[in-house]
């Protein structure tokens, strides 16, 4: 199938509207979507939030003409089940659209190819397939989410030049500025939840949450705490309860924790750590309860224990213009390596100034 530059515009625009979605919408995509006539934008719309109309129905809605016989680009095939909602496909027949252009298949298993075939047994021209790789990207976690079953996962640290993330008494606030301060917000905003360890906890004593940015929503805040030692008074059991993963059998731990209203789950034994956590089946977890994106901040031991277990995707590093030296706490806590083969190899998307500070984004795989 050849795209024009027409195709190509309209595409763009609605790989665009996915952004205003994209912190409210999960645990559905945030799609975006077009509808053209004629060289004329007739209407347009995006996902908000689940369990309100959909991209298409919404574009539909937004035109002050018939959309009769035009061309809808949406940037995930349209559905064709029943949700919170009705399918989008049901929509697009009964406003007579005369073509779809899909960016690419929907991975919902639920949906993939049968919205499309649908429509085309309807007699609608079906196109899928226009930059597709752009919305894979803007839809990454719901992609991650059906296809592995688990969020797409990031871990976010600050650290010096030389690779240090706190001093070896465990100081680390503030190693970066203020500007790299407010932009690991707008991460957080976009996160479907926020995942931390106890250590992390203990020493720091975190919030994690949205406050130097707006935000229309909290992220879900996890903590895994093998033995359940969060203290009662810790930030992170206020405001929204938080979601705990533990393997501790301690019945009257428990029952504190959970009386500040906090989700107490026991997590399965990671078989190569006996008491500990399995990482891996907490990530699928994190899938089940419709986490697109999680982003991690935690210390050199369980960011360590994340990248080995396979479940992070990508980094995002802020680098101040400072060094620690060889006695401050690292990044990453692993088995030492005999080989740089066995190294964990990452590339690099991206690098730019954040006021005075570097932010560095890597990705794993492909």
């Amino acid at each position: 199938m050849t795209f024009t530059g027409e195709d190509h515009a309209y595409m763009a625009r609605a790989l665009a509207l996915t952004a205003r979605g994209r912190d409210t919408a999960s645990p559905n995509p945030s799609v975006g979507c077009v509808i053209a006539r004629a060289g004329k934008v007739l209407g347009e719309g995006w996902h908000e939030r689940a369990g309100e109309a959909h991209a298409e129905v919404r574009a539909i809605a937004a035109a002050k003409e018939s959309v009769e016989g035009a061309t809808a680009y949406v940037t995930l095939e349209p559905c064709n089940h029943h949700g919170r909602t009705p399918p989008c496909v049901d929509a697009l027949l009964a406003a007579k659209i005369g073509r779809v252009v899909a960016a690419m298949e929907d991975p919902n298993p639920l949906v993939k190819g049968k919205g499309a075939q649908r429509l085309r047994d309807a007699g609608v021209q079906v196109d899928v397939g226009l930059m597709q790789s752009e919305a894979t990207e803007a839809h990454r976690g719901f992609v991650t989410r059906m296809t592995l079953g688990r969020p797409w996962m990031r871990i976010k640290s600050a650290a010096s030049l030389d690779g240090r993330i706190a001093l070896a008494n465990g100081e680390s606030q503030w190693i970066t500025g203020e500007i790299a301060r407010r932009d690991v917000h707008v991460l957080r905003a976009r996160s479907c939840a926020m995942l931390t360890g106890i250590g992390t906890v203990l020493r720091d004593d975190p919030q994690l949450t949205v406050r130097h940015v707006p935000a229309t929503r909290q992220p879900k805040r996890v903590l895994i705490d093998s033995r359940l030692d969060v203290p009662l008074e810790a930030k992170i059991l206020q405001g929204e309860p938080p979601l705990i993963f533990t393997v501790s059998t301690d019945a009257d731990k428990r029952k504190r924790i959970e009386a500040t209203g906090a989700e107490v789950v026991t997590a399965p034994i990671d078989p190569k750590k006996p008491g500990k956590t399995d990482l891996v089946a907490i990530a699928q977890e994190l899938g089940k309860r419709g986490f697109n994106e999680v982003t991690v901040e935690t210390g050199a031991k369980l960011n360590g224990s994340l990248v080995a277990a396979g479940v992070i995707d990508e980094l995002v590093l802020y680098f101040a213009p400072l060094v620690l030296g060889t006695g401050a706490q690292g990044l990453f806590d692993f088995p030492d390596l005999t080989s740089l083969s066995d190294a964990k190899r990452l590339r690099i998307l991206d690098v730019r100034f954040v006021g005075e500070d570097l932010r560095l984004t890597a990705r794993f795989g492909s």
